[in-house]
Order: structure tokens, then C-alpha cells, then sequence
């Protein structure tokens, strides 16, 4: 659900409840804070564009909220603006996706014990608990629809390779839900590296798999940014007739492969960075109504395919 769809939601939410919004709105102005990664890749750049939209869009439609952006390159960065936050901008909730979430953890927790309404975004902390909403994609689903699409185009058995991602929790969901749906099958996995979720290691990393493997039938990249790397790496070797590649998280240029008809990119397999924009909203839906908002919230990844890849191809989107 993109967002202004879901900012729609939110009214129709409202209405229905019969929650006096403008009751809420005249008591108090609250302020959220809204951390999130540097666009070091695509999908931060997607991430990054949706919080400025979100925001930009409730601070029209709530005046009494007020919002603190922040992008960090490094974890350090990201704990320096939520210190930031708590001392000089007072604000009333967290929104965060943290970067590196072993090392976020104890500084989010300082936020919490300071009362603050805390949503984490995407990536588990270190420490369960300590968030009062999450919001993520369905990492077991991105892997479990990914290996079932692999299950069905070989069943009799062939080789792939697979690049993951960081080694952090959500990449071990997707890779273990992968697993799972292949297990059984003659489907070889010949090599798994870590690419970071980069252009340029899912370079390297194919790279150093082409140069290994004469046999390879199909390519997981977890990721459409690690994929144009691999894509390249492939076009290079001059053995794009071979195999075929599927990325992951909806990346424009890669859906509109999808839409026509490319055989070295089939499908690919939804992670919407638009999810920030459903955290905020949630958020701020908790102090503008007074509902419960606790919990969490799964982004679904569906499977994307040329019959309905125009669905999910969004042209004002950098991502």
C-alpha cells in the first residue's frame, strides 16, 4: 500500500471509529522523531524519499504534529541524532530504521526509558521488547515465494548460486525461508557469499562465481541493487544466455524488466520501502485518534510477475 493510499486509510480509520480528531489536535503538539539510514543503495534512497513524502503529507493534514528527520551514514551518526533528539528537540515518539541494529539497541533503549514512544522499522533489535510497534516486510515470505518460484521453474533439479545480504537477522529470515522451500528438491546450491546489498559486491561476488562455476542455471540476489551488479558481472562473461537472475524489493528499473518480458529477470519479489511511511503513519495515528497502535505490522512481498508488475511500478518513485 503506497502511502497516499494509506494516509487515506488512516482518515477512513478516523471517521469510522468516530474519534474526534480535532479534540486530539487542539490539546497538544507532538513531535516525532524520524531516523533513518543514508541512501547508501537504492533501497535507502526509496526509504529516504518516502519518510520526506510521508512527512511532508501528515504535516499537512495534522498541523499539531511536528517531525525531526535524520539520515545517518554510520550507526555512530544515527546514536549522535537520537541524543539529538531527546536533549534539544523533546521529542514524543521514535521512528526508526536502524542502520546497524546490534549497535542501535542500547541507544534506542535510552530513548524508551526516557518514555518515548518507540517504532522500529525493518530490522530487529539486538534485545526483544523494546519497541512498542514494529513494521517490516515479511522477510521468511520474500525467501519462502523466492524459493517456490525456483521450485516450479526447476523441477528436476539445477544449479544456482545465491548472494546475501549483511549479516544481520533479516537476511538470515530470507535465507533460512529460501532453504526451506528448496529442501527436497535436486536444486544445488553451488556457493552462498554475502554482496552487502551493493551494486558493486554483487559484482565482485558473481564475478568470482562465474569464474568458478562453468554451470550455472539461475542467480538469487536477495536484492535488485546486489542484482544489476550480478547482471553486469554476467554481461561481462558474456553468458547472459545461461541463467536467469531475481533480485528482490521492487526496484523500478527491475519491475519494468518484469513488465517486458525480460528472461534474464522473470519476476521479482516485493520488500516496498515505502514501509516507513506506513511506520510514521501508524505513529502518528497513535497520538492524533488515541488508538491502539501497539504490536506489529507486516509488509506483505508478494510476487511479482509480468501479468502484474504495472501494479507495482510507481514512476515518480527514485526507486
Amino acid at each position: 500500500m503506497r502511502l497516499r493510499q494509506f494516509i487515506a486509510a488512516v482518515a477512513c480509520v478516523t471517521a469510522l471509529t468516530g474519534v474526534n480528531v480535532q479534540a486530539f489536535a487542539q490539546e497538544k503538539t507532538y513531535t516525532i522523531g524520524v531516523s533513518v539510514p543514508s541512501a547508501d543503495h537504492g533501497w535507502t534512497g526509496g526509504v529516504d524519499y518516502f519518510a520526506q513524502q510521508t512527512i511532508a503529507s501528515l504535516g499537512k493534514t495534522y498541523p499539531n504534529l511536528k517531525f525531526v528527520l535524520a539520515t545517518a551514514g554510520d550507526p555512530g551518526k544515527q546514536a549522535s541524532d537520537l541524543e539529538d533528539m531527546l536533549a534539544t528537540r523533546n521529542i514524543d515518539a521514535l521512528v526508526i530504521l536502524p542502520g546497524d541494529p546490534d549497535a542501535l539497541t542500547s541507544p534506542i533503549l535510552r530513548v524508551k526509558k526516557a518514555g518515548k514512544f518507540v517504532t522500529v522499522v525493518d530490522r530487529k533489535l539486538s534485545r526483544p521488547g523494546i519497541e512498542d510497534l514494529y513494521v517490516a516486510g515479511d522477510n521468511p515470505g520474500l525467501g519462502r515465494t523466492t524459493g517456490e518460484y525456483f521450485l516450479s521453474r526447476f523441477p528436476d533439479g539445477g544449479n544456482i548460486v545465491v548472494l546475501r545480504g549483511l549479516p544481520i537477522p533479516i537476511d538470515k529470515e530470507r535465507v533460512d525461508a529460501f532453504n526451506q522451500a528448496i529442501a527436497g528438491s535436486k536444486i544445488k546450491v553451488l556457493a552462498s557469499k554475502f554482496a552487502n546489498w551493493n551494486r558493486d559486491d554483487g559484482f565482485k561476488v558473481m564475478q568470482d562465481f562465474l569464474s568458478r562455476f562453468p554451470k550455472i542455471d539461475a542467480v538469487w540476489t536477495q536484492d535488485d541493487d546486489t542484482a544489476i551488479g550480478a547482471i553486469e558481472a554476467i554481461k561481462q562473461a558474456h553468458r547472459t544466455g545461461e541463467m536467469w537472475v531475481v533480485g528482490g524489493a521492487g526496484m523500478k528499473q527491475t519491475i519494468k524488466q518484469v513488465m517486458d518480458g525480460s528472461k534474464l529477470v522473470p519476476i521479482d519479489v516485493g520488500y516496498d520501502p515505502g514501509m516507513i511511511g506506513t511506520a510514521i503513519a501508524l505513529t502518528a495515528l497513535k497520538f492524533e485518534t488515541g488508538l491502539p497502535v501497539r504490536g506489529s505490522f507486516i509488509v506483505r512481498s508478494p510476487l511479482i510477475t509480468q501479468s502484474n508488475a504495472a501494479e507495482y511500478y510507481h514512476a515518480d518513485s527514485p526507486y
